[in-house]
């Protein structure tokens, strides 16, 4: 049995390799970037107003005064998305224009709507009255003032979320470079497993997978579920590993058969491949059983999680999905920091991941509650649960008051790098 932070550096030194590929922007949520991103276009495209109202000169305006007001010439009207005013612009005229609008050459101030004074009068506007002088750039949005062209956008290895495929369109960037999606094979095993929801009381309904499927969007993979391996199907799990050798799959799950009883056959099968990389049982609670192994020669990983939906549910959280961030070249998780409400008590030489609940004070402090029920089988914790709280080993009393380590169960803690 091995600590769980060697078994994170075997994951490390066991890492598959994906390739790249090209795909539309707006089909790139939740895709790792593979290669910087940059605009193509200065935004916004060209000097624009900021608000509605009326285009002069500033220039024009600088001995003006109360006592010394000017009628300004309406040449015009412009508005957003119509082409750019083409008029030789004269001394003492202005435009009006809305918010977008282009500002005309000749132009370099805007006015807004609620400061205009008309002349002869609001429903007859061909003149606008000005009585001060007006500075300069006043309510301009200046071509290239968010993103220059050639301007990074997005940062090789970075998860594309909602926010970035914005940017992306608003910038013109109709393809970018992705990790290809990791395509994940899962298998439950035992003869106990059903499918079917009437079950009597020594059978168990077929819940791990369907866990772990609807993580596929958070966690960045393609899932395919192989069915269910029953206690004597050890050679038929040995062909579909041969099988799976040659295929697109990229990493093999199986849910259960990975500790020490008569039917746990999973490491056996596991063990007859030639194998580069490989770990059985890491000092953990829930989820002490899990196996690793990376075929020598081949793009090709394999995970045995414990069967109980806690253990299942931690091992993937805490090994499966750090590997895959690996393998796609994103940085490594930052936990959140919380306060402990509750005293915990765990084995010393063993890494906990409890099943906890945030919580935050009138203050803004984050605290977090260490809940009732950590057996690996209770599931009514996991429901009221937000978090898990990861209690390192070396440590067997957690104190109220302490600072724990948090992440959170069913998406990644990436946003907040």
């Amino acid at each position: 049995m091995i600590s769980y932070q060697n078994s994170l550096q075997i994951l490390n030194k066991g890492r598959i390799k994906v390739k790249n590929e090209n795909i539309l922007t707006n089909k790139s949520l939740n895709r790792i970037c593979s290669s910087n991103i940059y605009s193509k276009f200065n935004y916004p495209a060209g000097n624009n107003a900021a608000f509605d109202g009326y285009a002069i000169n500033s220039n024009d305006t600088k001995k003006l005064n109360r006592q010394k007001s000017k009628a300004f010439k309406i040449i015009g009207s412009v508005s957003a998305g119509n082409k750019p005013l083409k008029k030789r612009i004269n001394k003492f005229e202005a435009v009006e224009i809305m918010t977008g609008g282009i500002i005309p050459k000749g132009f370099n101030t805007i006015i807004p709507i609620e400061s205009i004074n008309f002349y002869p009068n609001k429903k007859s506007r061909k003149f606008i009255i000005i009585d001060k002088k007006i500075k300069k750039n006043e309510h301009v949005r200046f071509a290239g003032s968010d993103y220059k062209k050639n301007e990074l956008v997005i940062k090789k290895n970075t998860i594309i979320l909602p926010n970035h495929i914005l940017a992306l369109k608003t910038l013109g960037i109709k393809f970018v470079k992705v990790k290809k999606k990791i395509n994940i094979l899962f298998f439950s095993t035992g003869n106990e497993i059903s499918n079917k929801e009437l079950i009597p009381n020594w059978k168990v309904r077929n819940s791990n997978s369907h866990y772990i499927q609807n993580l596929n969007q958070s966690f960045l993979f393609n899932f395919k579920n192989g069915g269910i391996l029953r206690d004597n199907h050890q050679n038929i799990f040995k062909l579909k590993i041969k099988k799976i050798l040659n295929s697109k799959t990229d990493i093999i799950i199986t849910s259960g058969a990975v500790s020490a009883g008569k039917f746990d056959y999973i490491p056996r099968v596991v063990k007859t491949f030639k194998l580069s990389n490989f770990f059985k049982s890491v000092a953990i609670r829930p989820g002490k059983p899990i196996l690793f192994a990376k075929i020598s020669g081949k793009q090709k990983a394999i995970f045995g999680l414990p069967g109980n939906p806690m253990s299942s549910s931690a091992c993937f959280r805490f090994f499966v999905f750090p590997y895959i961030a690996k393998v796609l070249g994103l940085q490594g998780e930052r936990p959140i920091r919380a306060i402990l409400k509750n005293n915990f008590i765990k084995k010393k030489n063993f890494t906990r991941f409890a099943k906890s609940r945030f919580t935050t004070t009138k203050n803004g402090k984050i605290e977090v509650e260490i809940l009732k029920g950590q057996e690996s089988f209770r599931i009514k914790s996991f429901v009221k649960s937000n978090t898990w709280s990861l209690l390192p080993s070396g440590k067997s009393k957690f104190k109220k008051g302490d600072v724990v380590d948090c992440f959170f169960p069913n998406h990644p803690n990436q946003s907040l790098i």
